[in-house]
């Protein structure tokens, strides 16, 4: 099936590995070109040099700088000439329960994990003067709480609210705003959640038992859903949650 992403350019942040880079080999794979935005140059040199030649630019840039989606925005428009949405991730929060996080985490997180995202998605959404796609990159933790991931519970859910009120604001103009949910996928951040249980083999096995399909998710499996939901293929989606987790959530 041609997607329709021939030539068409996103901005993907947090995607120097993991599931934004997924997303991004997803996306030139079949035509359309990137900007990928990670946090070191080193990182975001790496991740250009892995994509076709001439598919991919790197920003070096923090999403918590208020000046960081206005320079992907002109990055894009100056690089490649064009923009058609966005892909917004973040890393993961710091771990620990809702009792235990002090005051200065919450406020840390807030301004990673949440307004830096918000804030990007309205730069974006501005700049999408012919319509687009933005999707936002959040957790199975928006519909089921996640043991020891107090942020995450705390931030994801509210950050799918957002993301629906942007789909309804958004759509008369032709942009499609979605969030999809990724469950046990395979990456850094889910290596870290397991070895943070002091015996990682028996947490890993634990959460590949606990998936219908009986195994963890691969990113490049995400990443074909994300480039999907991002493309003119999916034109009559938007407003909802897309979860890549195998099963994993027991929600109708």
């Amino acid at each position: 099936m041609d997607l329709g992403l021939a030539d068409r350019v996103y901005i993907l942040t947090g995607a120097a590995k993991g599931l934004g880079f997924a997303t991004a080999e997803a996306l030139t794979a079949d035509g359309a070109r990137v900007v990928i935005a990670a946090r070191t140059q080193a990182s975001v040199d790496e991740a250009v040099a892995a994509l076709p030649a001439g598919m991919a630019h790197g920003v070096a840039a923090d999403i918590t700088d208020a000046g960081t989606p206005e320079l992907l925005v002109r990055t894009a428009m100056d690089t490649f000439g064009r923009l058609d949405g966005a892909l917004i991730s973040v890393g993961g929060p710091r771990l620990g329960s809702a009792f235990e996080l002090t005051d200065d985490h919450w406020r840390e997180a807030f301004e990673t994990q949440f307004l830096g995202v918000v804030r990007t998605a309205r730069t974006v959404a501005a700049a999408l003067t012919g319509g687009g796609a933005i999707g936002f990159v959040l957790s199975t933790s928006t519909k089921v709480p996640l043991p020891g991931l107090g942020l995450s519970n705390g931030l994801r859910p509210g950050l799918a609210g957002v993301a629906k009120d942007l789909a309804d604001e958004l759509a008369p103009r032709g942009i499609r705003v979605l969030s999809l949910l990724p469950g046990r996928v395979l990456t850094d951040r889910n290596r870290q959640l397991f070895a943070a249980t002091g015996n990682p083999e028996k947490a890993q096995a634990e959460a590949t038992a606990s998936v219908p399909l009986r195994r963890l998710g691969r990113p490049e499996e995400f990443g074909k859903v994300a480039a999907f939901a991002l493309s003119p293929a999916a034109s009559y989606l938007t407003g909802l949650q897309i979860p890549v987790d195998g099963g994993l959530l027991r929600t109708l």
